[in-house]
């Protein structure tokens, strides 16, 4: 198989606690685009549960281990249609929760991600940040990374799985109100500072008085937006991209006079500060009172 692979992005309104529907729905999704060409369909975070919990003891009943009962249901549906499938759950392991994305395909469970960066909103308030290094999975020759909406705004993030030979990086996500401009800016600058393909799914609806922003796009190795969803309601879009073009990172604008390579133009030994916790604690209005 070449690297050339056709993308479908699938911004769904996501039944809040109810998995059973959204797993069903998720499979004629699937079957659905499959039909179509797709190799890859990516949905939003927490696709399984919903997002809004308002405490871990009412996330826990809806969180399933991995590999679990979700992730071999759409295991099975990729099966069925050929097609690898990215999707978001709540990962229970003991007492604690993770907001999680997986990777399935044909051949079973490719990879697994937890959030690492969680916001003070929803599931997030209660889950446990995620503890394992990013990384890079091998879908068929190509290399996909996975991260989970807040990711986004920090660079570090996709820059460690570029680092590691990301071809694609994809990002399940909900953003509410307020996320505008991280669709707008943060996906495509993403994509250009690494050279890499990124495929954000945001989620459509309205839950517990959040409204989904949609704004679901593909972008290119320049940052451009190849695809994206119209509207804030329920859509996918598909296009296919060469993959391996991520690849390479040096480019010839004028052929001895400019030329752009930001991974050997970067300077590893000016960037310590990153690295380093910061020196206080920011209090959330919630833990203050």
């Amino acid at each position: 198989m070449g690297t050339k692979r056709r993308l479908t992005a699938v911004q769904f309104d996501v039944a809040f606690m109810d998995v059973e529907r959204n797993l069903q729905r998720m499979t004629d999704w699937t079957r659905k685009a499959a039909g179509e060409g797709a190799d890859l369909v990516v949905f939003p975070e927490c696709a399984a549960t919903g997002y809004c919990f308002d405490s871990l003891e009412e996330a826990l009943p809806y969180a399933q281990s991995i590999p679990g009962p979700a992730t071999e249901r759409m295991i099975e549906a990729a099966r069925e249609t050929g097609a690898a499938i990215v999707f978001g759950l709540l990962e229970r392991d003991g007492d604690a929760i993770y907001n999680a994305c997986v990777l399935v395909s044909p051949a079973g469970l490719l990879g697994t991600y937890r959030k690492i960066h969680l916001p003070y909103l929803g599931i997030d308030r209660f889950a446990t940040p995620g503890d394992r290094p990013f990384a890079v999975h091998d879908w068929q020759g190509v290399r996909v990374g996975l991260n989970i909406c807040y990711d986004a705004a920090f660079p570090e993030s996709s820059r460690t799985m570029a680092l590691a030979g990301a071809d694609l990086i994809v990002l399940p996500t909900n953003w509410p109100r307020g996320a505008e401009t991280t669709a707008e800016h943060a996906v495509p600058t993403r994509a250009l500072e690494n050279n890499v393909f990124y495929l954000a799914v945001n989620r459509a609806g309205e839950e517990r008085g959040f409204a989904f922003i949609g704004r679901s796009r593909l972008c290119g190795l320049d940052g451009a937006v190849l695809a994206a969803t119209e509207g804030t309601g329920e859509e996918s879009f598909s296009y296919e991209v060469d993959l391996a073009l991520a690849r390479n990172k040096r480019i010839v604008r004028v052929p001895g006079l400019h030329t752009i390579d930001r991974f050997a133009d970067r300077r590893p030994e000016m960037y310590g500060p990153i690295t380093e916790p910061l020196p206080f604690v920011i209090e959330t209005a919630a833990e203050a009172n």
